[in-house]
């Protein structure tokens, strides 16, 4: 049966070091057949790894490859990155890429490990999601009753029950579904407005407090409850947050992030380099040579010992 693909484009969001995810986040998906264009919105400064950028009136342009490109956005937005998914998502079906069928973000901690055309034949299903490490989250919990709770005092209904818990690093939607971008956007403003949730902070919130919205997920994983676009999506080993994933590995807090990590260091002190450790490092240096070739040497022997140090000294379960 042939499927025909549908046209969609890739964004994520950065600021300050991150930068550096964004190019292992390109390299991975271009290593694994993309072709297209990456939309990174950014703050701050554009990566010194992208060299001889075109400037448009809307975007700087950088050519990872002849059929490839890195389109960076300048944002002047205060809100925290994470509470701006949703909007940079929307624009970019709108306004900056009008002729796309679907958009995938990527949060820039992300390290694909798929072929592209598994995600061209995804997002054909229905919104693409995968599970959190925290994934069983009852229709019946007391935190997602008090979402819903809060929904219908402002005048929402409850379309479905769910029982999984799903991480917004990580989603594509098509162009039909669109309206679910804007009803996770308003969900937002709606909190903000009630001073239940800081826009321009993420570490300012009241996660213990009624109605417990933490972060920019709490409001997608509540806007799914409240829309009837359809799903499709995959358990936590679709971040590798359990093992047996082969479709995406992300660098979750509390991880180190892993052009950050000392990595001989931290397997003494119990933390063995991760599935995405590794996988960031692979894909480090091509097409975009984020680093010299002797520093990639020393990671790739950093990796070799961190992984035997690591059989020996383990950090105690929690």
């Amino acid at each position: 049966m042939t499927t025909i693909m549908l046209k969609t484009a890739v964004c994520t969001l950065f600021e300050k070091d991150y930068h550096y995810g964004v190019g292992v986040l390109t390299n991975s998906l271009y290593n694994h057949g993309f072709r297209g264009v990456v939309w990174a919105g950014y703050r701050g400064q554009i990566p010194n790894w992208a060299k001889s950028v075109k400037q448009t009136e809307t975007y700087q342009e950088f050519s990872v490859s002849e059929n490839c490109v890195i389109r960076f956005v300048e944002l002047t937005t205060s809100r925290h990155l994470a509470f701006y998914k949703s909007k940079f998502m929307g624009d970019i079906l709108e306004h900056y890429d009008p002729d796309i069928d679907g958009i995938f973000y990527f949060d820039p901690d992300i390290v694909n490990k798929s072929n592209w055309d598994f995600y061209q034949r995804w997002i054909q299903k229905g919104i693409t999601l995968c599970g959190d490490c925290w994934y069983l989250f009852p229709a019946d919990d007391p935190r997602r009753l008090a979402w819903l709770e809060f929904a219908e005092s402002q005048g929402f209904s409850c379309k479905r029950q769910l029982g999984y818990h799903y991480n917004s690093g990580f989603i594509g939607v098509q162009r039909q579904h669109r309206d679910f971008l804007l009803l996770w956007q308003k969900l937002m403003e709606i909190g903000a407005e009630n001073k239940f949730t800081n826009l321009n902070d993420l570490e300012d919130q009241y996660y213990d407090s009624y109605p417990y919205f933490y972060s920019d997920q709490t409001y997608m994983n509540l806007a799914l409850m409240l829309s009837t676009e359809p799903l499709s999506t995959t358990g936590p080993e679709g971040m590798d947050f359990v093992p047996g994933g082969t479709i995406m590995s992300h660098a979750t807090s509390p991880s180190i992030k892993p052009w950050r990590k000392k990595i001989i260091r931290s397997a003494l002190y119990g933390d063995a380099p991760t599935v995405t450790d590794k996988l960031y490092w692979q894909h480090s240096t091509s097409p975009i040579r984020l680093y010299s070739h002797s520093k990639f040497q020393q990671q790739k022997i950093a990796l070799l010992f961190g992984s035997a140090i690591g059989r020996f000294i383990h950090r105690p379960a929690i």
